[in-house]
């Protein structure tokens, strides 16, 4: 296993990650709210995860990846009045809730397969855990931690504290500031204490998606269902929980009070939260008419984008930062990514070519161990909170030589038969395997591209330039360029 440090947002430091059952880990990220198109800033959190994942198994993990699907319970504004997001969208679309539900559910896995993400161990939504979180309500209840108050249960606060915990302590929020910053709102006269959360609520008739419970009819509340779905498939106590920042305080605070006080244990020992993304220097938001969605970005069809980006130029752009730096999109930066990626595509698809072949050559030493070196150097990079963009600039020294072989610059038996293997594996694994990058062409291309090679070949033997001219005019349409070399004739990514 290698050393990997994460940094917990509940100790706000640096730890060494070690996992609660040897060589097995379990990580729990909240999932989307399905009621409107997946946005970028979820894209970003669930790529910190994707890669987390890839990496985990990687150095040797076996890991149980869940990640929810919110379908009911997530009200407007994210507190504890006001309509349910998914059932504002079915009133306005004139649909079934489910019909909501399973139109973004469909458009989330899709973003995240353009994406080129890995599917999580499990995905379970909050509706199928309905049971689940009756019995959690009742658990609370009988522990003296939660009451009823007209038809609605809420999480006792003071009465959790009372009992030698820390409401606040994950967000570093302290109470009596809370309490100074609570407007007075409908159904607050219901609660012991105004920060004092719903567990269960009450819901009015003309609520779409309600259920009966011992309380009365009603829905769960946001928070609990997350407690419910980590623990059911994780265990009371398990290692990593992700998100974005947005949901530290109230939703995470929540679900530590509840965990703790339902089972008596804290729930997570590791807390990874992915930082926000801005848009020239601005946060990003639909008010200021600069948030875009990934459609958007593909297509380009967006005021502020001069031309569309490929979901892979997007993931690169993304993991050029580290997770928890604000990443600001703007076409300069996106433009820089999309010829980085290019150059890292290229090499790519070089390196699979590439073969050992023995020569009577001196070994270059240094070369040799400069490849060991960025090798042990992405690991750390690695290693460090999956700081992607340091492990990123390895990459680029490591194509350095991919390319000096490929030009004939550097003979392989140079560097030994098996830092060549290492170089070519590693490569290959770092790009594809562990960062979720992919080249992306047309589908049966290789066989067109090979066959204008092969014209363009003949023309220029047979000196017929006009024709050479229309294939390099052919290839740079399409955003390539023919390399011709001494040793060989080649194509690749314009960058």
């Amino acid at each position: 296993m290698q050393n990997l440090k994460i940094y917990n947002t509940l100790t706000r430091q640096k730890e060494e990650f070690q996992s609660i059952t040897p060589n097995h880990v379990g990580m729990y990220v909240c999932g989307p709210t399905v009621y409107n198109n997946v946005h970028l800033g979820n894209v970003r959190t669930f790529m910190t995860f994707d890669v987390l994942y890839r990496y985990l198994t990687h150095i040797g993990y076996k890991v149980r990846y869940v990640r929810n699907i919110t379908d009911v319970g997530h009200l407007v504004g994210d507190g504890d009045e006001g309509e349910d997001k998914i059932g504002k969208m079915a009133k306005l679309e004139k649909l079934e809730p489910m019909e909501i539900v399973q139109r973004y559910t469909n458009d989330f896995h899709t973003v995240l397969e353009q994406f080129n993400f890995l599917p999580p161990s499990i995905e379970p939504t909050a509706t199928g855990h309905l049971i689940e979180q009756i019995e959690a309500v009742k658990t609370l209840i009988e522990k003296g931690l939660a009451y009823e108050s007209n038809g609605s249960v809420y999480f006792d606060i003071n009465k959790y504290n009372e009992g030698g915990h820390d409401y606040g302590k994950l967000s570093g929020r302290i109470l009596e500031d809370l309490l100074n910053e609570t407007r007075e709102l409908d159904g607050q006269a219901e609660k012991r204490n105004p920060l004092d959360f719903a567990i269960w609520k009450k819901a009015n008739p003309e609520h779409i998606m309600q259920w009966k419970s011992p309380w009365g009819m009603g829905f769960p509340g946001w928070h609990l269902e997350c407690t419910c779905m980590s623990t059911k498939y994780l265990g009371a106590q398990f290692d990593i929980h992700g998100g974005g920042m947005d949901l530290k305080f109230p939703h995470h605070e929540c679900e530590i009070a509840q965990g703790v006080g339902i089972t008596g244990k804290e729930p997570v020992k590791y807390w990874m939260h992915s930082n926000m993304l801005t848009v020239n220097g601005q946060k990003m938001s639909k008010s200021l008419g600069n948030s875009f969605l990934p459609a958007e970005l593909f297509a380009g069809n967006h005021p502020l984008l001069e031309q569309p980006y490929s979901p892979m130029t997007v993931r690169f752009f993304m993991l050029q930062s580290q997770y928890r730096s604000t990443l600001d999109f703007s076409n300069d930066a996106l433009k820089a990514a999309q010829k980085g990626f290019r150059r890292l595509t290229n090499g790519l698809r070089i390196v699979k070519t590439l073969t050992f072949e023995p020569a009577e050559v001196a070994t270059d030493e240094k070369k040799k161990q400069d490849i060991e070196k960025s090798i042990v150097a992405f690991y750390d990079a690695m290693n460090d909170d999956l700081n992607t963009a340091v492990a990123i600039a390895q990459l680029f020294n490591l194509l350095k030589y991919v390319n000096m072989i490929y030009m004939n610059q550097l003979q392989p038996a140079a560097i030994g038969e098996g830092t060549f293997n290492e170089l070519k594996y590693k490569f290959v694994l770092f790009i594809e395997g562990i960062l979720g990058l992919k080249e992306e062409k047309a589908e049966n291309s290789d066989a067109v591209l090979n066959g204008m090679l092969n014209l363009y070949r003949e023309y220029k033997a047979a000196q017929q330039y006009d024709k050479v001219d229309e294939i390099r005019s052919y290839f740079k349409a399409n955003g390539m360029s023919i390399k011709d070399m001494k040793h060989r004739i080649d194509w690749a990514w314009e960058e």
